[in-house]
């Protein structure tokens, strides 16, 4: 059913059935920005409860933010796909009140693997916070499988 549709719709779809099982980005408080085939943009506030014991946003926070813009962008064509490896480095702190900007963009996606790049970008002190480089590995089935009932499998 979903592989008729043109990428960009597609791409739209998959977030969005992503999005209603995204528990982890939906407590953080995190916005989808955009999708597209391949890429993908979150954004998030930094608030009180990410502070770490220095009174900077934790790392972890920083990290869940590159890795989610990562996990949309590399699952953008429907096809299942996990992190099989990434790093992270940091440039630049993030304080309560900033708002974070992750943006996820395929370097190269041939098979089962995938190399990404994401940035994570300061919007309120306009500065690139960190990058953030994973490599995916595309599993069975279709992202949005279980919410059809299609069951079809790429060929």
């Amino acid at each position: 059913m979903h592989e008729a549709l043109a990428p960009q719709s597609l791409a739209e779809t998959v977030a969005a059935a992503m999005w209603s099982r995204d528990h982890a980005a939906q407590a953080l408080d995190m916005h989808l920005d955009s999708i597209a085939p391949g890429s993908a943009r979150l954004s998030m506030a930094v608030r009180g409860d990410m502070l770490n014991g220095h009174g900077i946003c934790h790392g972890g926070m920083i990290f869940t933010l590159a890795d989610t813009a990562f996990a949309y962008a590399c699952n953008s064509d429907n096809h299942n796909t996990v992190a099989s490896a990434c790093h992270i480095d940091f440039l630049a702190p993030a304080h309560q009140g900033d708002r974070l900007q992750a943006h996820a963009q395929a370097r190269t996606q041939g098979g089962r693997t995938g190399v990404y790049d994401i940035t994570v970008h300061n919007l309120t002190t306009q500065r690139d916070i960190a990058l953030f480089r994973g490599k995916s590995h595309r599993i069975q089935g279709l992202v949005t499988e279980s919410l059809d009932g299609q069951g079809s499998r790429p060929d």
